[in-house]
């Protein structure tokens, strides 16, 4: 029988060189590395740097972005969704398949970067290269090996040169690895990874001990749930459900709890941000909590990787933060454009790609919102006038129930309270709004100006949107009132979080049946969830401390629902949610059904939507256009697809 074949680039697609001894990553773009690039110092440098841009690939990437996050718990397809949002919802109005599934983002450049990795790896000694420079190499092959098993199932370990070696050309032969064989490589390298990395990062962003010792709990933990495989959910390549080094599930669970506690009693440059917003704020990117991301700067184009003044939507752009933000541009009153487009956290570019489901917004509802400050820490609810900014002279315009609403003043909001006084806004037989309501269907409740929705009437056209990743710009947009909105955002897209630490701890501790140490590392995070110091919704600072409140309401009894909701109100919308739910195999008790209203301006009708979400595809497909590159027979290409999907 004919080997199977696999294409893999052999060079990488985007290389770049460092200075090591500078405090941030000086880059200079290639083309490709040839093989005796890797024989110099400069060019194991290069390739190294060249491994921390590769992130703007897949993060910030908006179709990546919803293959993790829609068809979850956290989001489905907004008004303006196309295929790539409504393919993956599972829902009925598309198809999840080889040719459309857009892991081809992650499975098209991951191997590249493995195969750059393994090359600095090679030839380090060669060079004279430091082990923590190494060790930097290490962790990427183990990052991105990591996210391939996790997504696809069993993948090469081989990319033509042997198991983990660097491949100097192109190469069509191939075998897909088993589980357990891809787990073992991740271990190997995540452990010299985390010996030899220090304790603080080497340039701005750097990896270290703890960042990767974040992977490797993530990685014990996954293992541990592929082991016990719970709801006896389907491998591939078809595998023994053992640990090629001899350790069973319990014994993965307990050294993912061990790594947290480590990292948690050895945060080195590391911790929490005092509050929950701080950690999400702009201006306060790239602070302690952030242990990784894919970088970005207003200073360059070049560096940046992207044009500053325009973005149509393509990697290496960062333009994620567009796809849950609904059109806010349509807020009209008496011919005043009441809310413009603009380059700020709040507002930004909208797209109406993707919408929070009714419940995931009931999992921040389900606490007190007054209290826990995760809410209006990860959504705009509120938005304020800015017409000025856009040269309109009005003082004030005329808002809800004829009250005057002055420049800047509040617009819109979106309001938890389910009142029995909102009047929402109909159309009269001729199709026109019969009271002035910004033309998007909006309500009014006695006494406020500002047009209203609750939380229950919210839909796929109009819904709170996604605040922690909007944009944000200062210098380059220091002469424009409203910025350069449709421009991607260069704002460094976020990875992995220190408060991870804690909820895989939480997650590891229940696993091991120690609901003690399960609650408390939740409410290490739920303590920083009542501390505020600033109300979004209300533009004004609030000084508040009910930390104490939402300790005390933490269940005595801790449940694996009750640790993916808290990882929701920590971690929603940052695009990992569907990874949650594939390692837990909760993916569809959680998510196989949701709740939202319509399509249409003045749509506040919730309806409940069916997924199908069958086991198989807890492993996505493998993309097509690889299949296609394969120089295989028919059944040959069936057998190399994970079961479930078709082979054209």
């Amino acid at each position: 029988m004919k080997k199977l074949t696999y294409i893999i680039a052999a060079l990488a697609a985007v290389a770049t060189v460092t200075v090591s001894c500078n405090k941030v990553l000086n880059e200079q773009p290639r083309t490709f590395f040839e093989p005796g690039f890797f024989q110099t110092q400069a060019g194991v440098e290069g390739g190294l740097t060249s491994l921390y841009a590769s992130l703007r690939y897949f993060y910030g990437q908006a179709y990546y972005y919803s293959l993790n996050t829609t068809g979850t718990d956290e989001a489905t397809y907004g008004q303006s969704g196309d295929g790539n949002f409504k393919d993956p919802d599972l829902s009925g109005v598309g198809s999840m398949n080889p040719s459309s599934c857009r892991g081809e983002v992650l499975w098209g450049s991951a191997f590249s970067n493995i195969n750059t990795a393994s090359g600095i790896i090679e030839n380090a000694a060669m060079v004279g290269l430091s082990d923590a420079l190494i060790a930097e190499a290490k962790f990427f092959r183990a990052w991105y090996y990591f996210q391939l098993v996790q997504t696809f199932g069993g993948v090469p370990l081989d990319l033509g040169s042997g198991e983990l070696k660097f491949n100097s050309s192109p190469s069509r032969v191939s075998v897909r690895n088993t589980v357990p064989e891809v787990y073992k490589a991740i271990f190997a390298d995540l452990e010299d990874a985390v010996a030899a990395l220090p304790e603080t990062p080497r340039v701005v962003g750097g990896v270290t001990k703890n960042v990767a010792r974040l992977v490797q709990a993530k990685a014990y933990l996954t293992f541990g749930w592929w082991l016990e495989n719970p709801n006896d959910i389907p491998t591939y390549p078809a595998a023994d459900r053992k640990d090629l080094n001899g350790h069973d599930a319990a014994w993965y669970f307990a050294q993912s709890l061990a790594v947290c506690e480590t990292a948690i009693a050895n945060p080195g440059p590391y911790g929490l941000m005092d509050t929950f917003r701080d950690v999400n704020l702009a201006q306060n990117d790239r602070n302690k909590e952030i242990l990784l991301f894919a970088d970005h700067t207003e200073k360059s184009e070049q560096y940046n990787g992207a044009s500053l003044g325009y973005s149509g939507g393509n990697a290496p752009d960062n333009f994620s933060g567009w796809m849950m933000n609904w059109n806010h541009g349509t807020l009209n009153i008496g011919g005043v454009g009441v809310v413009q487009r603009e380059a700020c956290q709040e507002i930004g570019r909208p797209w109406t790609r993707m919408a929070p489901t009714h419940e995931a917004i009931k999992v921040f509802t389900s606490q007190d919102i007054t209290k826990d400050s995760r809410f209006e820490g990860t959504f705009t609810s509120a938005y304020y006038g800015n017409w000025e900014k856009a040269g309109i002279k009005n003082e004030s315009v005329t808002g809800a129930n004829g009250m005057a609403i002055a420049k800047g003043g509040r617009v819109l909001s979106f309001i938890p309270e389910v009142l029995d006084d909102i009047k929402y806004t109909k159309k009269n037989e001729k199709g026109e709004w019969i009271d002035p309501c910004a033309n998007v269907g909006a309500g009014t409740v006695p006494g406020r100006a500002d047009f209203v929705f609750d939380l229950n009437g919210f839909s796929r056209i109009a819904y709170p949107s996604l605040w922690k990743l909007g944009c944000y710009r200062t210098d380059y947009d220091k002469d424009k009132a409203l910025g350069s909105p449709n421009a991607a955002s260069t704002r460094p897209y976020n990875i992995l979080k220190f408060s991870e630490f804690y909820l895989i701890a939480a997650e590891a501790a229940f696993k091991t049946g120690n609901n003690a140490k399960a609650r408390e590392n939740l409410n290490v995070l739920r303590k920083r969830a009542g501390n505020w110091t600033y109300k979004n919704s209300e533009r004004a600072e609030y000084v508040a401390d009910f930390g104490a409140e939402l300790v005390a309401a933490t269940p005595a009894t801790i449940t694996l629902d009750f640790i993916l909701d808290e990882r929701m109100r920590e971690l929603y919308g940052e695009g990992f949610r569907w990874f949650d739910l594939a390692r837990t195999q909760t993916w569809e008790q959680r998510a196989g059904s949701y709740t939202i209203s319509g399509s249409n301006w003045g749509d506040h009708t919730p309806s409940t939507i069916k997924r199908t979400i069958e086991k198989y595809m807890y492993l996505r497909p493998i993309p097509q256009q690889q299949i296609n590159g394969m120089e295989m027979d028919k059944a040959e290409k069936a057998a190399y697809q994970n079961p479930g999907y078709p082979t054209e």
